[in-house]
């Protein structure tokens, strides 16, 4: 790449390697305070919407943090190359593929001004010399805004690439539509995606968190299809590391064999919507399992498989982490710290209608162990199940989907 500006004096220089070798121990922190602006910047509700694609969108700022300040260690203040690796590239075509053009300059506006903060800071603290200072800040200031405008640049040239070689783009510009509530006729659309709408409709996502296991995530996809009868079920590539698959029938489909499927795929999670019928059953179950995808990503849960109907009381109650904290905490006090004996069977005594026996069965426990369980748990908790089991009931579920919710600091 052309060099736009002088190189620095050597004393600006090791300035710069300095700051950016102590920023560089700062990845991960410095990735939280831009991901989520930045994100919210682009203004595309349908990436906002897909947890896989939210946690590309947050490993293309960290690379592209990363790119910037390894770059200055090697030849601090020059002009940064973008780096367009596979990862990312990946990442463009699951947008293109799919008819999202989020607004990359309206996010690096955000993340610059986030990022040239925290640099500012930084340069405050450790050039004491005012000459010195200045120097950086007027060098630092070129590379940055200079790498931002490369980097809007590549980013959109990737784009075009995506779009000229993508042959699938048409059928996942259609599911999209759909998918969205757009108006669609039922048999233009049964006709481009040679799959009947007007039957009852699961969707389904699953979905890996190391882009390095993906073909153990398409191997359990062709064993969902494979189960399914002829005409019966919908893949759709929705990004590098998330398919989105949908099964239909007369009657609500059985996913027996997809959980089957799910508790032998290493490394593959999955997440379930409740069922629904036609065009519109197609678009709500697909949106549950979106969004029960987004519940486990957001609190870090280890949940291999998560229907949206067991976890929607969840799901409301944790939008606000540090509120659904303290809604743990106040209700059932002592009983956080207790053995997750205790809070697995009073859980579960609940869920059993406040039947023993069926809970004993549940646990697979003998029915005294059970009593003795639930009466203790209910000595410790702040809220006695026979006065609120409601809240009893969605604390202990909101501990038992996300324990690391109680973790201090926790927001």
């Amino acid at each position: 790449m052309d060099e736009l500006w002088p190189p620095p004096p050597s004393e600006v220089a090791d300035a710069i390697r300095s700051l950016c070798q102590r920023l560089l121990t700062e990845t991960e922190a410095l990735v939280d305070a831009l991901a989520g602006p930045a994100l919210v910047a682009q203004k595309d509700p349908a990436l906002l919407a897909d947890a896989s694609l939210v946690e590309e969108d947050r490993e293309l700022n960290r690379s592209e943090l990363i790119q910037w300040l390894t770059a200055n260690v090697q030849q601090p203040g020059r002009r940064v190359e973008p780096y367009v690796g596979p990862r990312t590239t990946a990442y463009i075509n699951d947008l293109v593929s799919r008819g999202i053009a989020p607004d990359f300059a309206g996010a690096w506006r955000v993340a610059l001004g986030i990022g040239w903060r925290r640099w500012l800071e930084e340069c405050a603290a450790h050039c004491a010399d005012r000459d010195l200072l200045v120097g950086v800040l007027d060098v630092s200031a070129q590379s940055l805004v200079q790498y931002a405008l490369d980097s809007v640049l590549a980013l959109r040239e990737a784009g075009l690439a995506a779009a000229m070689g993508n042959a699938d783009a048409e059928a996942i510009a259609l599911i999209q539509l759909i998918a969205s509530g757009a108006p669609m006729a039922q048999d233009l659309a049964e006709g481009r995606l040679h799959y009947r709408m007007g039957r009852w409709h699961t969707g389904l996502v699953l979905w890996v968190d190391d882009p390095r296991h993906v073909d153990a995530l398409d191997q359990a996809v062709a064993a969902v299809g494979a189960a399914a009868s002829d005409r019966s079920a919908l893949v759709a590539r929705a990004s590098a590391t998330s398919r989105w698959i949908w099964l239909s029938g007369a009657g609500v489909p059985d996913l027996h064999h997809v959980e089957k499927v799910m508790a032998t795929a290493d490394g593959v999670r999955g997440a379930v919507g409740r069922p629904g019928r036609g065009l519109e059953g197609f678009r709500s179950s697909h949106q549950d399992a979106l969004a029960a995808q987004a519940l486990v990503i957001r609190l870090a849960s280890d949940r291999q498989f998560t229907a949206y109907a067991d976890v929607e009381l969840i799901d409301a109650l944790t939008k606000d982490r540090a509120g659904a904290r303290r809604f743990v905490l106040n209700t059932l006090g002592p009983l956080v710290e207790a053995d997750p004996a205790l809070r697995r069977a009073l859980l579960t005594y609940v869920q059993c209608g406040f039947n023993t026996t069926r809970a004993a069965a549940g646990l697979y426990a003998h029915r005294n162990t059970v009593e003795r369980r639930v009466s203790r748990a209910n000595e410790l908790s702040a809220v006695k199940v026979e006065d609120n089991p409601t809240h009893v009931a969605a604390a202990l579920l909101v501990l038992d989907i996300a324990p690391g919710i109680l973790a201090t600091g926790s927001n």
